[in-house]
């Protein structure tokens, strides 16, 4: 049965229900052709904010120093008011302190530098893969979609094995759940969980320094000084909270679009597209972070709408990747589809650092099941997540048999 045409006055972006129980590219579909950008009404609980959706102007929109992120890149956050790691946590913070602090990390994702951690993902992949096939059904998001990326960011950060397990806990927390009543406090409970670990670990690794992500930021000097415990603990959360849930979530959603797009899976394990051309159509259809969100720090003209300063602004990344003047038939699943210029790994100066092991952990995922899986199929419903920042499935269950 059609549903009922929505109206951009009809849907509440703030609410993390919104996302599971409407057709959302739909709704986008509407709000680029009729209202791309609009001024999203306050509710009882939240302010308003603005709603950018078209791939143009979110792109343009990512360099423009009139918007900040220091306030706050999340829009549950910043409508609560200020980001209480804005200034420290490289994702919430503006040049040119930005640009120093990237600097610094970006010593610990270079290509070369993640040689022997790429290579260790492709092991475990491989291994977790083979494990699975021919089971008469298991969940692929928690016996695989789980633990890879998880795995590679404490590979990388050194974290003992005995904590991962609850570091994952507390990450499935922070910014989604499974459940439609989750609350706030839960998800602010789990990042206040994360913070404090890290800054333990912070602490250890400057008094006994190893060679490992956190031993490198507890004993660099930034601008003539070391950082601060918790200025380490919330950029070591930034990476752990990012480098986990986009990828299993990306993991996730590449495994339901093959079952779902047997022509798309058959041309894989046919070697009829490439694998990095697959990666960039998972990550585009994917979308997991759905929007960054940023406020004005001046005025400004946003196609004809005047943005005030002190004004939020959202940049609805799902609206962008799935724009229909940047890319034909935005919802066909397309392996093969070249350029795929997507904006899942943001633009500008906060481009992701950790893109090049998302793709990397994508590659392997894609690799080990071609070569591995014959069929795939579906073994039950997939549970969404509760999000209006994430978007993709909890929960994956299916049956893959050996090729």
């Amino acid at each position: 049965m059609s549903q009922p045409a929505l109206s951009v006055r009809s849907l509440d972006l703030s609410d993390p229900a919104t996302f599971v129980e409407n057709d959302i590219h739909e709704f986008w579909r509407e709000v680029r052709a009729e209202h791309p950008v609009y001024w999203h009404e306050p509710t009882d609980r939240n302010p308003g904010f603005w709603v950018v959706s078209r791939y143009a102007d979110i792109q343009s929109l990512y360099q423009d120093t009139s918007l900040s992120s220091a306030r706050g890149n999340v829009l549950d956050v910043v409508l609560r008011g200020d980001d209480s790691a804005g200034g420290s946590m490289l994702a919430v913070t503006d040049a040119p302190h930005h640009r120093k602090l990237r600097s610094l990390m970006f010593r610990a994702f270079t290509p070369r530098v993640l040689g022997k951690v790429v290579d260790q993902v492709k092991e475990r992949t491989a291994e977790l893969v083979s494990t699975v096939v021919g089971r008469d059904g298991f969940d692929f998001a928690a016996d695989v979609a789980e633990q890879i990326p998880m795995n590679t960011i404490c590979d990388l950060l050194s974290i003992p094995f005995a904590d991962r397990a609850q570091l994952l806990r507390w990450n499935k927390m922070a910014l989604s759940s499974g459940e439609a009543d989750s609350t706030e406090l839960d998800a602010l409970s789990a990042r206040n969980e994360i913070v404090f670990y890290f800054m333990e670990l912070a602490q250890e690794r400057r008094d006994k320094p190893g060679d490992d992500v956190i031993s490198m930021l507890a004993t660099a000097t930034l601008e003539g000084r070391l950082l601060e415990v918790d200025e380490i603990a919330v950029n070591c959360y930034s990476l752990i909270l990012g480098g986990d849930e986009t990828s299993r979530i990306s993991a996730i959603c590449a495994v339901l679009a093959l079952i779902e797009n047997p022509g798309q899976w058959r041309a894989l394990q046919a070697g009829e597209v490439s694998l990095d051309s697959a990666v960039e159509e998972v990550i585009r259809w994917a979308t997991p972070g759905i929007h960054l969100a940023r406020t004005a720090v001046q005025d400004l003209e946003i196609r004809g709408s005047k943005v005030r300063r002190g004004d939020i602004v959202t940049l609805w990344n799902v609206s962008a990747n799935n724009d229909e003047a940047v890319f034909d038939e935005p919802r066909r699943f397309t392996l093969s589809r070249s350029p795929n210029k997507h904006l899942s790994f943001g633009h500008g100066p906060h481009y992701c650092l950790g893109a090049f092991l998302g793709r990397a952990e994508l590659r392997a995922l894609l690799s080990a099941l071609a070569a591995g899986v014959g069929r795939m199929e579906l073994r039950g419903t997939p549970s969404p997540i509760y999000s209006n920042f994430l978007t993709g499935y909890e929960t994956l269950p299916v049956h893959f048999a050996r090729r």
